[in-house]
């Protein structure tokens, strides 16, 4: 891929890409959108396109010069592969550029759950001290000795493991690689495992990404096979979850609670019964955000031009 004549086109609708990019020196003209009727006005022209959530497929029929793709996302899932490859379209997705972020999300969702934290808020809210509390099962919990369950163990899945044994807890995973000198697990189970692996966890943490196979993956026969005490965390995508099913074991208590962070459909309508249920605590899909987020995006496009150039392979390649 030669030098692009023509403007990068940047698009999301909060991100403040071009900043970044500035920040980087701008080796090349860009053009910001920041909403879809901006975007479709600009990708007729464009030869490169950084784009997450604005993407739509329709935009392909708009975009005759297209020749590269950077996924502002880590997630590619909403991309159409085959059409891309048929175009020779290059594709590479953001992983890792949000590791951190994602991992530490998840340790303070459990955090939050275990100690109560959504309780306290409301109880400061409205001034009250709770006086302490005569039965044990109705306390905070520590998360030292719990054993978490980590489905997915790429970059995210990795760091959550790490950061959970610095809190002491027994770590097992579940992926189809086996167990590998390194691993910050105890065990990994493979897929066809996943109810085994479901009844000896504490807290569930789902760092997968979105697959023909994780679809759904957390449905009715999942949920059951959890511990009654049992948290989920889902820092992965929303349709992992049957989310009918997770709202049923939550209100009937055969689950104790989970810190959501994507949905099947966003924003989470307002009707939705995880808004006010008080085991739940809401994030709405931000756990890979912040400050320095732009900063990495760029830094991968400006490192994945430079590849295309030399005909090297792209970093985190997809199509």
């Amino acid at each position: 891929m030669s030098v692009p004549t023509r403007p990068i086109v940047l698009a999301h609708a909060a991100y403040r890409l071009g900043d970044a990019y500035r920040a980087r020196g701008a080796p090349e003209p860009f053009v910001e959108v920041h909403d879809l009727p901006g975007l479709e006005a600009a990708v007729a022209d464009a030869e490169v396109l950084v784009v997450s959530g604005l993407w739509r497929d329709a935009l392909l029929e708009r975009a005759p010069r297209l020749r590269f793709i950077q996924s502002v996302s880590a997630g590619t899932d909403q991309f159409p592969k085959g059409a891309l490859r048929e175009r020779g379209i290059r594709l590479a997705s953001a992983q890792g550029g949000n590791e951190r972020a994602v991992a530490e999300h998840a340790l303070a969702l459990m955090l939050g759950l275990t100690r109560r934290l959504p309780e306290a808020l409301r109880n400061q809210a409205a001034a009250t001290w709770r006086p302490m509390i005569a039965d044990p099962a109705r306390r905070e919990r520590e998360l030292g000795g719990q054993t978490l369950l980590v489905i997915g163990l790429g970059r995210i899945g990795t760091r959550i493991a790490r950061l959970a044994q610095a809190f002491d807890m027994r770590v097992i995973g579940l992926r189809r690689r086996p167990l590998q000198a390194g691993d910050p697990v105890e065990a990994v189970f493979s897929p066809d495992r996943l109810h085994d692996a479901l009844g000896q966890a504490d807290v569930v943490a789902l760092a997968c990404p979105l697959t023909p196979e994780t679809e759904g993956m957390i449905g009715e026969a999942a949920l059951a096979a959890m511990k009654p005490g049992a948290l989920l965390i889902n820092v992965a995508r929303g349709r992992v979850v049957d989310q009918d099913a997770l709202a049923r074991a939550l209100a009937e208590g055969r689950i104790a609670g989970a810190g959501l962070d994507c949905f099947r459909e966003e924003p989470l309508p307002p009707e939705a019964p995880f808004w006010r249920m008080e085991t739940v605590i809401v994030t709405p899909h931000s756990a890979g955000e912040t400050s320095h987020y732009e900063g990495r995006v760029i830094d991968l496009l400006l490192e994945n031009l430079g590849r295309l150039r030399r005909g090297e392979e792209l970093v985190n390649p997809v199509a």
